[in-house]
């Protein structure tokens, strides 16, 4: 297991074929396991029929194949002697004059078990049962093994379609091509017995269409099992009489495809990711309902290969993105579209239902107003209300900059909304004068004087206009507790909360670009290159901002980054700042990143009263920190140690 954080390292792979050559075949398949043991490879899979060739036909019938099918499996098996690996290879297998189509699973010079196809396929270019016995064969209506082992070369080995492979740090199973397209894949009951890792050995073919329908049914099985599923299918050297096969492999996790190997390769190829077991186990532990459909017996197979002598240092495979809350390439668009359309018919439903008149938003120029202020209009228009009932509210104080004041100015006039201006300057000095508080030390006093004060100011306006006031901190906020207590942090409903800052800025640019027209779209893109601040301590000279949020407490894309995968898949510390090294490697050092994760702990746990009595805000993204949703959590906890 990879660097001791979860990461188990698999192989897909394709051999070029010599169809009934099975010495040739042989020296493929030994070719591809030194290959990966020289990668870390912990677990290959070779496709089905392997060391014959899938399209052999009537030729399964021979004999002499049958024959020397077993010799070249004793030569693959006396290869993987005293290599760490663990070898899935396919061949034909005679048993009590039925002939199988079987996976071997061989480590250390042994083959520690066979699994037999269940599922044939009956079509007219695949006709299997006109060869192969179902694997259903090995088991009596009882459930129990009938034949629970075969002897081969190296005695009596397990045998049968309820084998589960273990090893000291996970747990697979097998399936064989067709078996995932049928109504229940045997992977389902393998998974919810224990199986983390699926191997499936196959040799579709390819026809228009099938490649895309066959990665769909690949993720959408590793997503409803919750397990890390890896394909590998015939390629070069099979028979082109009636078909063509391209050679396909697919790696998925939990529902997203890591490694898609090119097809059509007219070599031998493999395909190498690392599958996070750590992550299955998580969400397994949370779906209660995820053992419920245990049913059968079976049996558990030690399946530990030998210890490496030196430690794998190859580098890992696996990419990282570092904005694990953003869109992958291409699905930008609708993604987008969802984060908008979630908020505003969250804020439609609120304000439907308390029968308001006014929507009361406060309007800094800063990104996470104007995100509210865009889902406020864009509500107005779905419900046929006017904008004008939405009231905008720019309240300048001692840190507002020039660029910030005019861009709220200027975004209201364009949107349409009412625009209120209140300075709070003077209010402020007062205030801070009334509790004795000197105006010179501008400490936590003085800045939180502003947001409260801003706060009371929309809460005022929110009953003298019969309305609501839409709050606009972000969930990154949130976590840090970068919000001041009754102030910024208090609202009437939150339509921000469930979005992280990496999503508001990246929702505001899609907003620009797809929504509204261009003079507001340079309005947007303005506020989106605008230094991130709560502008609360005085701007310099020439009006600039001064106080840069990233600067104090680090940047969000780190601390986005923790929060994905500490809240969602709940990593250890360690494992959080190894994958933050990996994605962020040409960014940030490992001190930098390891200083910003303390930073986060620290904020996150500290800061968990302000979360306990949040108002409610939709739940946008996988994760969330509302109280009454997917944070249940104390706010006197002890900080978690880095």
């Amino acid at each position: 297991m990879h660097q001791n954080f979860g990461f188990v390292r698999v192989a897909a792979a394709v051999p070029a074929v010599h169809l009934a050559d099975c010495a040739s075949n042989v020296r493929e398949i030994k070719s591809q396991i030194q290959e990966a043991v020289e990668e870390g490879v912990e677990v290959i899979c070779f496709p089905e029929l392997t060391v014959t060739g899938y399209t052999c036909g009537d030729i399964f019938f021979a004999q002499q194949l049958q024959q020397n099918a077993l010799e070249a499996l004793e030569e693959i098996c006396n290869f993987t002697r005293e290599k760490p690996i663990i070898v899935l290879v396919g061949a034909p297998l005679k048993v009590d004059n039925n002939l199988f189509n079987c996976a071997f699973v061989m480590t250390d010079g042994e083959v520690i078990g066979v699994v037999p196809k269940i599922n044939l396929p009956n079509t007219g270019e695949f006709y299997e049962k006109r060869w192969f016995t179902s694997g259903r064969a090995v088991r009596e209506a009882s459930g129990s093994p009938r034949i629970p082992t075969v002897e081969l070369w190296c005695g009596d080995v397990p045998f049968g379609i309820d084998l589960l492979f273990m090893t000291k740090d996970y747990c697979f199973g097998i399936e064989i091509c067709e078996d995932l397209w049928s109504p229940l894949p045997p992977s389902t009951q393998l998974a919810v017995q224990g199986a983390e890792l699926i191997f499936n050995l196959s040799s579709s073919n390819c026809v228009l269409g099938k490649h895309a329908y066959r990665r769909q049914m690949i993720e959408q099985q590793s997503a409803r099992v919750h397990c890390g599923y890896i394909y590998t299918s015939s390629g070069v050297g099979e028979s082109s009489t009636d078909v063509v096969f391209s050679g396909s492999t697919y790696i998925a996790e939990n529902g997203d495809l890591l490694e898609m190997g090119e097809r059509f390769q007219r070599e031998s190829s493999m395909t190498i990711t690392e599958i996070d077991i750590e992550r299955l186990r998580t969400d397994r532990q949370r779906n209660t309902n995820f053992t419920k459909d245990q049913h059968g017996y079976y049996r558990k197979i030690n399946a530990t290969p030998i210890e490496r002598e030196e430690e794998n240092t190859a580098p890992i495979h696996r990419h990282f993105s570092m904005t694990p809350f953003l869109p992958a390439a291409g699905e930008e668009d609708a993604y987008y579209s969802d984060v908008l359309a979630i908020q505003t018919s969250a804020l439609a439903r609120r304000w439907e239902h308390t029968h308001a008149q006014t929507l009361i938003v406060g309007v800094s120029g800063g990104l996470d107003s104007t995100l509210a202020l865009i889902v406020a209009v864009k509500t107005a228009d779905l419900l046929g209300y006017r904008r004008e009932q939405i009231l905008g509210v720019t309240m300048p104080g001692f840190g507002t900059s020039g660029r910030t004041y005019d861009n709220a100015l200027a975004l209201m006039g364009q949107l349409g909304v009412s625009i209120h201006e209140i300075p709070i300057r003077e209010m402020t000095t007062q205030h801070l004068q009334d509790i004795e508080h000197d105006m010179n030390v501008q400490d936590t006093t003085y800045e939180n004087a502003q947001a409260r004060i801003r706060t009371l100011i929309l809460m005022d306006m929110a009953n003298q206009h019969q309305g609501i006031v839409v709050g606009t901190g972000d969930m990154s906020e949130l976590a840090l507790g970068w919000a001041t207590y009754c102030g910024d942090h208090m609202s009437m409903y939150g339509v921000n909360a469930g979005i992280p800052k990496t999503l508001v800025k990246q929702t505001v640019v899609y907003a620009a670009n797809n929504v509204f027209s261009e003079d507001t779209r340079r309005i947007l893109l303005d506020i989106v290159e605008t230094p991130i601040s709560p502008e609360l301590l005085p701007t310099n000279e020439e009006g600039d901002i001064v106080q840069k949020t990233e600067e104090q407490v680090g940047s969000y894309e780190l601390h986005d980054f923790f929060l994905y995968y500490s809240l969602r898949y709940a990593f250890t510390l360690d494992k959080l700042a190894y994958m933050a090294i990996q994605a962020f490697e040409e960014k940030y050092d490992e001190t930098v990143i390891r200083h910003w994760l303390g930073v986060f702990m620290k904020r996150f746990f500290t800061q968990q009263y302000k979360r306990s009595c949040m108002p409610d805000a939709p739940k946008v993204v996988s994760v969330s920190l509302s109280p009454r949703g997917d944070l249940r959590m104390p706010s006197d906890i002890e900080i978690m140690q880095i």
